[in-house]
């Protein structure tokens, strides 16, 4: 039940993004930075009140911000930040389904790169959930009369 609920609310959580974002003709950028600016906000809130807890004995947040990143933690970075301005150019321009297949063969892209890049054992499941989104992407972007016989219409008779 709980896996039920949490794929209803992701969806209506997906499509709810979508208005938001195409309802208004304001900038993606600026759309960006009131978005962000939330994560910002409680991230920040959140760092204080451990400096608090803790009584501050490491120093305050702002010191100890970025130690211990090393490049792959800065490539990581800018990853995720590429992700998130791409998934917000898709739900701009494009809509929730582009984004939930993208983010599908994205997911089996990674696998796919990890069995041959890292020796990950391919299993059955790996192989039927690739064949189950190749088959769904490919129906999603058939025209609808080669998926089911549409009934003839009449030509409109002169009275």
């Amino acid at each position: 039940m709980l896996g039920i609920l949490s794929a209803c609310l992701s969806a209506l959580a997906g499509v709810y993004t979508e208005y938001l974002m195409k309802k208004n003709s304001d900038s993606l950028y600026w759309q960006n930075v009131q978005l962000y600016t939330f994560g910002v906000i409680f991230n920040m809130g959140w760092l204080v009140y451990g400096d608090f807890k803790a009584g501050f004995e490491m120093g305050p947040w702002w010191q100890r911000l970025f130690n211990g990143y090393s490049i792959t933690t800065w490539i990581v970075v800018f990853n995720l930040g590429s992700t998130g301005l791409l998934v917000s150019w898709l739900m701009k321009y494009s809509d929730n389904i582009v984004k939930v297949y993208s983010t599908s063969m994205a997911m089996l892209l990674t696998m796919v790169l990890s069995v041959y890049l890292f020796n990950v054992r391919a299993t059955v499941q790996l192989f039927l959930g690739i064949v189950i989104c190749i088959i769904s992407l490919q129906m999603y972007f058939m025209p609808v009369h080669t998926l089911v016989e549409l009934p003839q219409t009449l030509p409109a008779t002169a009275k």
